[in-house]
């Protein structure tokens, strides 16, 4: 059984991009304990009232959110960079940099509780998921058309 050896040289970029996005999530996690802080949001509360016009917690809630969502989107981003980088590892890498950078934009733009501010860097991480997923594909195709 063929092992870490069996992938690409330049796998190993995947890789570091990978983890240079969970320090980024590590980053966005502690900006929410900072803002649980700061706006006096107690656990096990996941999000501030914003009744009577509450603008500080609209704010944590903006940082909350913008964390929230890129834990959700974690796995995929994970799981297309992991097999599409198996054939295409220096396309993902570039694409998985330009997901990491998008995805802090995103994070401070949404953060700064003007939610609307995040639309640019999302469309600009669902044009670069979409290049994931083609590559990830081409990954699997040529798995079905190569093998025994």
């Amino acid at each position: 059984m063929a092992g870490v050896e069996a992938l690409p040289k330049e796998y190993g970029y995947v890789a570091i991009v990978l983890a240079l996005y969970s320090a980024l999530n590590s980053w966005m996690t502690f900006q929410v304990g900072k803002a649980r802080a700061k706006y006096n949001v107690r656990y096990p509360a996941m999000y501030a009232s914003e009744e009577d016009g509450n603008e500080k917690g609209k704010i944590f809630n903006c940082v909350q959110r913008a964390h929230q969502n890129s834990v959700e989107n974690m796995s995929v981003f994970f799981m297309l960079m992991m097999v599409g980088g198996i054939r295409h590892p220096l396309v993902c890498a570039l694409l998985g940099a330009l997901y990491t950078v998008a995805r802090y934009v995103y994070f401070v733009r949404y953060s700064s509780g003007v939610p609307e501010k995040r639309r640019a860097p999302w469309y600009f991480i669902v044009l670069v998921t979409f290049g994931l997923m083609i590559s990830t594909i081409s990954c699997g195709v040529n798995l079905i058309i190569t093998s025994p």
